[in-house]
């Protein structure tokens, strides 16, 4: 019994120094990938895909906070590109009619398609917001739309998403 119990002291000390000695990083170990030296991630906050439900008469903008992943510095600026889409909605909001996509102020920002981008100066890791103005269109009926975040591959850098953080569907009643 005496024995046993110097033995289980003994495995216990010697898993105990492993533990803390594997915390040690060597300092031959590479801090990343050269491949993933220059991708990036744009996602939505909160972290999800959450639908957004709003009144046409709301006066406040809507705040789509976006937060871009970086660990670096570089000397050129990373773009986030997003769009808006009515693909396979059934009773789509129409821009310009329902509503507008715009600066924290309010300004209409112009697209000659669907698509906006976020500029984030040097690839710094930082949090933008997309804004929405609704017009109050006094139509009937509720009219659909998605902010969707995409993909921006380049030949300097690539901001990437995340499935589960890339979309915004709202509703407009």
């Amino acid at each position: 019994m005496k024995s046993l119990k110097y033995i289980l002291i003994a495995v216990v000390a010697f898993a105990a120094s492993n533990t803390f000695t594997s915390c040690n990083k060597a300092d031959d170990t590479p801090a990343g990938l050269d491949s993933l030296a220059h991708h990036y991630y744009a996602i939505y906050v909160p972290n999800n895909n959450t639908a957004v439900t709003v009144t046409k008469s709301q006066t406040a903008l809507l705040k789509f906070p976006v937060q871009f992943y970086s660990t670096f510095v570089r000397d050129y600026d990373a773009v986030c590109k997003y769009a808006v889409t009515t693909a396979g909605i059934t009773t789509p909001a129409l821009r310009g009619v329902d509503y507008n996509i715009v600066d924290k102020s309010g300004t209409l920002i112009n697209s000659a398609d669907t698509t906006y981008s976020i500029i984030f100066p040097k690839a710094i890791q930082a949090m933008d917001t997309i804004y929405v103005k609704l017009l109050n269109n006094p139509a009937t009926g509720t009219r659909k739309f998605e902010v969707d975040i995409l993909d921006n591959r380049t030949s300097q850098f690539d901001v990437d998403i995340f499935s589960t953080a890339c979309k915004r569907p709202v509703t407009i009643n």
